[in-house]
């Protein structure tokens, strides 16, 4: 009996299939904001069954969705295959679970209400998570665990599209880190620019959060930085100063964790 956490993002569609809190698989593929239920169910069939699962493991679903027009699309695909009825993680859904003390809870994104939620329980705050995607999310836990808000700068690769798009030569380049920050060619330089520049984005904006956070923490406090995200497993984040953990599937965890209290709020079980 297994739960099938979806994290649906820009620009991809994360999966986990957790059973006793352990993550038996996870599985990664392109978002298509136009697809069809039967399209999806496709691609959920095909990506459960590279490691030998299908429908019949799926007991429950749990669904962080940033792309509304996928959202009911996917829930239609799980449940008129599974038979089951997918959760939808978001403020409302976390209400007494995750204090979300922001000026409009609503507006927050369901991928960063669980990356708070998965942060605050398995390390404790004050912490913030680095969700490096589409777009780079900074999200920040106060030490009693309430996620306060942060900052969404755009991603490297948003960036590197913008730059490439902009510019007629241009080269699109591999995202790696130079050796040198003096680029002797485009391609050195375009990579100086982007990569170099990223890094300095996040190590910055890491400080200035940091250092707001520390203000309205308990004296001898020290802040933990998790980063998460498509982009968490580049070689070159180990030139961000300050990152404590590197965790590719936080923001899964996240679903699993919110899955497992909304059950437990409503009185019944779920699978996870």
């Amino acid at each position: 009996m297994h739960l099938l956490a979806a994290d649906i993002g820009n620009s991809n569609i994360n999966l986990g299939l957790f059973a006793d809190g352990d993550l038996r698989g996870s599985w990664r593929a392109t978002t298509r904001a136009g697809a069809t239920p039967d399209e999806l169910a496709t691609m959920i069939a095909g990506l459960l069954a590279l490691d030998g699962f299908s429908w019949t493991d799926v007991a429950a679903c749990a669904v962080a969705s940033v792309v509304p027009p996928l959202t009911d699309p996917f829930c239609r695909a799980v449940g008129e295959r599974s038979g089951v009825t997918p959760l939808i993680i978001d403020a409302a859904a976390l209400a007494g679970i995750l204090e979300i003390a922001i000026d409009r809870p609503a507006e927050a994104g369901a991928d960063r209400l669980v990356n708070a939620l998965a942060a605050g329980l398995e390390f404790g705050g004050p912490a913030i998570v680095v969700d490096l995607g589409t777009s780079t999310n900074f999200d920040v836990i106060r030490a009693d665990g309430a996620y306060i808000g942060g900052a969404i700068a755009p991603g490297l690769g948003l960036s590197l599209d913008a730059l490439v798009g902009s510019a007629a030569k241009l080269p699109r380049i591999e995202l790696r880190r130079p050796e040198r920050a003096i680029g002797s060619n485009t391609v050195a330089a375009m990579q100086s620019g982007t990569v170099n520049g990223y890094i300095g984005l996040v190590s910055g904006l890491l400080a200035a959060l940091r250092g707001e956070l520390m203000e309205q923490s308990p004296a001898g406090s020290r802040v933990t930085v998790i980063a998460t995200g498509g982009l968490a497993a580049q070689p070159w984040l180990e030139a961000v100063p300050g990152i404590d953990h590197i965790e590719p599937t936080l923001t899964l965890r996240g679903i699993r964790h919110a899955a497992e209290r909304i059950a437990a709020r409503s009185g019944i079980g779920v699978a996870s």
